[in-house]
């Protein structure tokens, strides 16, 4: 009993009532906004029938992610946190308001939704950064890489069941519905934001005074280029996600290899959730994440892992005939295995940026995160999407993950300062 208690996800971040408001603030807050992340382009199908404009929500839900996420990380680093984190959530909950008055009124107007939905991912992008810059100030250094498993974690729940629950409930009670819980669930997350004490900056005495905008996002930039370990974090989650990320090939795989019917069917369920499945299984088997001393050498591990699943998931793809088998069972598990090594990896490279940046610098090492995380996954839609119909879905996905886990060789090799890393506090 013992050594499964070793095995589950280690709570003791919990025990700080800080993190624990937050906690469950956002499991109360990622239920909800996975609601809209299904009810948005539901309802400009509805609208308009036509699948290029629900393909606008990549444009109108990236941009802002990739402008603001830089502007917000900047501005986490030059105000008090907790001010700027209750400033974005009363965004947030105007946004995802709006979304439920357009819909109550019978809105038919796509550039107004899409417009809202623009300015509550410009809201989002904002809050990530100051989110993820706080969390050093409310858990010990020992303690982050199972704080940030658990936020992984009920993040990847509520991606599972946000659509689940958001698809079966759009034909009985509506969209407008839907985004209402959405605006409620924010209203919790501002109770724990209120709830926490001030959180200003540690600035660096002998540091001239700065503002935010451009030349403090690119004072973060020339930050990250002289800390090799931050810089290869990056680098490597790139690696993993634009060579070895295959989502853009799931309906290919369902319908082609495994003879699913072309608008989606049971194949492409099982495979569009094998990833988060791995994931959230990964954050709840976490528990032994606090008991890694060599973090950069674990990242390395955990995308070696994930390059070498997509490999045996490309395969049993490839191996697939055109009609439902066992394989696509194998090419699941494959999947759901390469889930659980992206939630260790997101675990310790995200607890590397929270001790390896200085707290001046840690809110706009957060924002260029949050541009990788959003922009990795969008440029191997695009490499995938290209090469796939030369090679085919398995042989392209086998290709990236035996990239992924060449050039994981080459850039983590055991003499760099990145494998050799470790938080300072346990050095």
């Amino acid at each position: 009993m013992s050594s499964l208690r070793g095995l589950l996800a280690d709570t003791r971040p919990l025990r700080e009532p800080n993190f624990r408001r937050l906690f469950i603030a956002s499991a109360v807050s990622v239920l909800g906004a996975q609601l809209t992340v299904v009810a948005v382009p539901a309802q400009i199908y509805g609208m308009t029938g036509s699948s290029a404009y629900v393909g606008l929500t990549g444009i109108f839900g990236l941009v802002p992610l990739l402008v603001f996420g830089l502007w917000g990380g900047s501005l986490a680093d030059h105000m008090d946190r907790r001010r700027l984190l209750a400033i974005t959530t009363w965004g947030l909950i105007l946004a995802s308001g709006a979304l439920w008055v357009q819909a109550l009124l019978g809105n038919t107007n796509v550039w107004l939704l899409l417009g809202i939905y623009a300015f509550q991912q410009a809201c989002f992008a904002v809050n990530h950064p100051a989110r993820g810059a706080i969390i050093p100030q409310l858990v010990s250094p020992g303690l982050l890489p199972a704080a940030n498993a658990l936020n992984t974690t009920v993040f990847m729940a509520g991606a599972i069941a946000g659509p689940l629950i958001g698809g079966a409930l759009i034909p009985v009670i509506g969209y407008s519905w839907l985004y209402l819980a959405d605006t409620l669930t924010f209203f919790v997350t501002l109770w724990a934001v209120v709830s926490l004490p001030a959180m200003p900056v540690d600035r660096d005495p002998d540091a001239p005074p700065s503002t935010p905008g451009l030349r403090s996002v690119w004072d973060g930039l020339v930050y990250l280029r002289g800390h090799p370990v931050l810089l290869m974090s990056f680098v490597l989650d790139l690696v993993a996600m634009v060579f070895g990320m295959p989502r853009a090939l799931v309906p290919e795989m369902a319908h082609v290899d495994f003879g699913g019917p072309q608008e989606g069917g049971l194949a492409f369920a099982i495979l569009f959730a094998a990833m988060p499945v791995g994931a959230f299984l990964g954050g709840l088997f976490s528990g032994w994440v606090s008991r890694v001393h060599r973090h950069g050498l674990a990242v390395a591990i955990a995308i070696g892992c994930w390059g070498l699943a997509m490999v045996g998931m490309g395969l049993a793809v490839t191996a697939a005939d055109g009609a439902l088998s066992w394989l696509l069972w194998l090419a699941a598990l494959f999947f759901v295995l390469g889930g659980v090594a992206d939630v260790i990896s997101a675990s310790f490279r995200t607890a590397m940026m929270q001790t390896a940046a200085t707290d001046a610098m840690r809110g706009r090492i957060q924002g260029v995160f949050l541009v990788v995380v959003a922009g990795g996954p969008r440029v191997a839609d695009v490499l995938h999407g290209l090469v796939s119909p030369v090679l085919g879905a398995g042989p392209t996905t086998a290709l990236g993950g035996l990239l992924v886990v060449v050039l994981t060789a080459l850039l983590a090799r055991p003499s760099t300062p990145f494998v050799r890393y470790r938080p300072p506090v346990i050095a």
